[in-house]
């Protein structure tokens, strides 16, 4: 197929990128590239910068081309950022979103994988969580994912749109190719890796008394190499239908116990400060995945956190300044 992906150069989007061309798919890619890495691009996918809300830029694209399937990574991502910022949130997240949903609309590109979150979730009633749960964000960026999927049938209701909605939960884990490299860098695995490194003179942990088992956060981490074949098992999920589907390991850490994980990999001390709360955190996110395995076929090959850790560890180690290495 021939496949855009829209906001790729970042992350999860590059290691998608390489698998579908893997698979033999024509790739092309938009991405503004304020904040992307011209180095997370596969050489071989077409490369057009550019503003996905630029309607000019949008239309003159798929008029060029063939699509017959689009993936949507686009989209600001940082959670507590959000709470500070939620206007610059709603403008860019959900805007674009819109004017890529009208472009498609007036093309006649019919499916449509979007990079969701289990931020739509915010402090769920069970754990455990099945996407039957309802959408309650607790932070801006969450509200822009479920904003969005709530559009997403109502576009599906003009009759050929179908679409599916990946809400990944911690995205961590390289590839040797493709590794996590934010400016700044918030996430947890990343930042302990800087301070294993000493790029940090410490990991600040926000938030100690959560009523968790050691009052820290607890996440689901699950490896990029994974959720990327979720994407290209999506695609094909689109050819007859439409869904929401969780992406996670269905194991639950809570940010001490990836400390400690990260410690024992990298054999570093890594000094913490420990911090109030961060505004906009839930307390425990973790995937039922049974839904993604029965109804996509996905399996997650890689769930132990060691595993996630060790392969982030090699590829900052080789990297030690991200893409700029």
């Amino acid at each position: 197929m021939r496949i855009l992906v829209v906001g790729v150069a970042g992350y999860i989007g590059s290691v998608t990128v390489d698998q579908l061309i893997e698979a033999n798919h024509e790739v092309t890619v938009l991405d503004t590239m304020v904040s992307g890495h011209r180095g997370a691009v596969n050489d071989q996918a077409e490369l057009v910068q550019g503003d996905v809300r630029d309607e000019e830029t949008l239309h003159r694209l798929l008029a060029g081309h063939n699509f017959q399937g689009v993936i949507n990574f686009s989209g600001y991502i940082q959670a507590g950022e959000s709470v500070q910022q939620p206007g610059r949130y709603f403008a860019n997240n959900i805007s674009g979103a819109i004017a890529l949903l009208n472009a498609m609309v007036a093309f006649g590109v019919e499916r449509l994988v979007f990079s969701s979150s289990a931020a739509v979730y915010g402090n769920p009633e069970t754990v455990p969580i099945p996407e039957t749960a309802p959408m309650r964000p607790v932070n801006p960026y969450g509200e822009t994912k479920a904003a969005v999927e709530r559009m997403l049938p109502w576009y599906g209701n003009l009759g050929h749109l179908r679409y599916v909605s990946l809400r990944y939960f911690n995205a961590a884990g390289a590839t040797e190719q493709r590794g996590e490299d934010h400016r700044p860098e918030t996430h947890l695995i990343p930042c302990v890796l800087q301070a294993a490194l000493g790029q940090r003179p410490a990991l600040a942990l926000f938030g100690t008394d959560y009523p968790t088992r050691d009052g820290t956060c607890v996440r689901d981490y699950v490896h990029v190499a994974d959720l990327a074949e979720a994407h290209l098992l999506a695609l094909d999920y689109t050819s007859k239908t439409s869904g929401a589907f969780n992406l996670g390991s269905g194991l639950g850490f809570t940010n001490k116990e990836v400390i400690e994980t990260a410690r024992r990999v990298t054999g570093h001390a890594i000094p913490v400060n420990e911090q109030p709360r961060r505004a906009g955190d839930p307390t425990e996110l973790v995937a039922s995945q049974e839904l993604a395995r029965s109804e996509l076929g996905w399996t997650p090959w890689h769930p132990e956190l060691e595993d996630i850790i060790g392969s982030a560890w090699r590829w900052h180690q080789a990297h030690p300044t991200g893409y700029a290495s």
